[in-house]
């Protein structure tokens, strides 16, 4: 079992942050990685021009490693999960009628670039509503995305699990319906990659993406994302030099290319090779894969097991364990409890959530213990 790694941070003493689906805390380690990348520009000439893509190809390998991608020219470095998202919608052929599936409140950057094919091809952006009741929600909401797709359909754009409140979407499921009809599965994995076991071997996506800034561990401004075959003959948002093929060969970039790196190398933002937040996000994952997702979960399990019976016991609506996840689940309020004297309690406990929607959406990490729960706990009996 992982034990407790709250040394390896430097959260304030006198906070309990279990809000790590907000932003996780900088590791010491990639805040020192930051440090020196931050005083290395002092000296230009220590950046040689093999710098420029040995940082994506460690970067690159270390996402491979996390997500089980064979090929790590399949992996590709963005500034965000919209990024991602912009090359999928740029790339997606769709025409009036078909449509476009998604669960109901969905983060913003997993519906804009649809709702824009929506104005601009003529596509329908079918949203499936969640259930109302709180029994079987997670299950009642899994068979209604597998209902919404029919012949129609050519993509489901889903999470791994639903960013507000944790329901865990069954994806090897919705695969296999979407293979039926021939529509494409795109993941947005902000949420739960590097906290929840995702197997691209297992789940065949066609598309990946996710933020960095959150259970990557990274920096903000950076991401991750993975494009299958479907998208290897594409075209990306930008045309950067460095996504052309033979760009190592700086002698000889006047003579334009037409063909792209290989992979989906093309879909990478330009100056992916930052010298800054590229070292600091490979930091960041080689801590995550030495961790490893599978033991996060079951650490974050440990530690609020006892905190969600009890949450239970006072009236507060869970999601049942085999519809969330162990690391972002979110706590419905009793009838009659006011939710802004909730967030007021908690904040004046230094009790860090979020309210996303109608829920206190908690997401603990390797640095929590039973005791921040305990604290949680403690807080909301005040109410």
């Amino acid at each position: 079992m992982l034990q407790n790694q709250s040394h390896l941070f430097n959260l304030p003493q006198d906070i309990t942050y279990l809000n790590c689906g907000y932003m996780s805390p900088m590791l010491k380690s990639v805040a020192e990685v930051g440090v020196r990348a931050v005083y290395g520009k002092e000296d230009p000439t220590t950046i040689k021009p093999e710098d420029f893509f040995k940082n994506g190809e460690l970067l690159r390998a270390e996402f491979a490693k996390l997500i089980n991608v064979k090929n790590e020219n399949l992996c590709v470095i963005t500034p965000s999960a919209s990024y991602g998202m912009a090359n999928v919608a740029k790339n997606l052929q769709v025409e009036k009628g078909d449509n476009i599936i998604i669960p109901e409140g969905q983060f913003p950057s997993n519906v804009y670039a649809w709702k824009e094919l929506e104005k601009e091809k003529g596509v329908t952006l079918r949203i499936v509503k969640a259930p109302e009741t709180a029994k079987n929600r997670g299950k009642i909401w899994n068979e209604r995305i597998l209902e919404a797709i029919d012949s129609k359909t050519k993509m489901v754009a889903i999470g791994h699990i639903h960013w507000a409140d944790g329901t865990k979407f069954n994806l090897k499921k919705i695969r296999e319906r979407t293979r039926e009809v021939g529509a494409l599965l795109v993941i947005d994995g902000t949420q739960s990659i590097g906290a929840l076991p995702f197997d691209v071997q297992e789940f065949q996506p066609d598309a990946v993406v996710a933020s960095g800034y959150k259970w990557l561990m990274g920096p903000y401004a950076t991401g991750m994302a993975y494009f299958g075959e479907y998208f290897q003959n594409g075209k990306p948002i930008e045309n950067n030099w460095m996504n052309r093929l033979d760009s190592q060969n700086f002698a000889n970039l006047v003579n334009y290319q037409d063909e792209y790196q290989p992979g989906a190398i093309r879909y990478e933002v330009g100056e992916s090779a930052n010298f800054i937040l590229s070292p600091m996000l490979t930091e960041a994952l080689r801590q995550v894969n030495t961790w490893g997702p599978e033991n996060i979960q079951s650490y974050c399990k440990s530690i609020a097991q006892e905190a969600q019976q009890e949450l239970v016991k006072m009236g507060f609506q869970i999601e049942s364990a085999d519809y969330r996840s162990e690391h972002l689940f979110g706590i419905r309020l009793p009838k009659g409890l006011d939710l802004e004297v909730v967030k007021n309690r908690l904040a004046a406990d230094k009790v860090f959530v979020s309210v996303r929607g109608n829920s206190i959406r908690v997401s603990p990490h390797v640095y929590n213990s039973k005791e921040d729960f305990g604290r949680l706990i403690q807080s909301l009996k005040q109410v």
